[in-house]
């Protein structure tokens, strides 16, 4: 069974990027998801002090066996001021002082919504260029704007060319968590 990570990075309770990458995570057929919920994952503001002084929070190192174990990665980004959310960016600092890469090159749909018209595009560029750095194998990517009028959990992708581009994103992700289960069962 492949095993998929889904993770809307942002604190808010009621994360639209959440729903979204949870949703997205859901369409891979055979699939178990395990949604990760940032607020599980709080540790104190990242300073090179702090790392001095207590070592990594063990939540760090939470964060990253959730990802080692698991296949594939569903990766929803929340946009502050063109940017991560501050608790996104925080796990990032902290998860990223242990070795190795932190992505593990697992699968990555990555994504963004949000209620306006650009649909966090600022975000997921940024994310794009970025991320892979990081260990990140970014095979798929998409922007949802206008979350309240093009999605419903019932449907998912309501507008008919944004549903076509978004499907052909999820059959490109699929095809990759379809590789790295066949390469797990040699």
């Amino acid at each position: 069974m492949k095993k998929i990570l889904a993770i809307g990075a942002s604190s808010s309770t009621q994360s639209i990027n959440q729903q979204w990458a949870t949703y997205v995570a859901q369409q891979v057929k055979d699939a178990t998801v395990n949604t990760l919920d940032l607020n599980d994952y709080e540790m104190p503001l990242y300073s090179i002090d702090r790392e001095k002084e207590g070592g990594i929070p063990a939540l760090a190192q939470a964060f990253k066996t959730q990802i080692e174990e698991s296949d594939a990665i569903v990766l929803s980004l929340a946009e502050h001021n063109g940017t991560y959310t501050a608790a996104f960016k925080n796990v990032l600092d902290w998860a990223s002082r242990l070795e190795g890469k932190l992505w593990a090159n697992k699968p990555m749909f990555l994504m963004a919504t949000s209620p306006g018209g650009r649909g966090g595009k600022t975000v997921l560029e940024l994310a794009k260029n970025y991320l892979p750095f990081m260990g990140a194998n970014v095979v798929s990517s998409f922007s949802l704007p206008s979350f309240y009028n093009n999605f419903n959990q019932d449907e998912g992708v309501t507008d008919a060319i944004l549903r076509t581009q978004f499907a052909s994103q999820l059959s490109e992700f699929t095809r990759a968590v379809e590789r790295v289960a066949t390469q797990l069962q040699d």
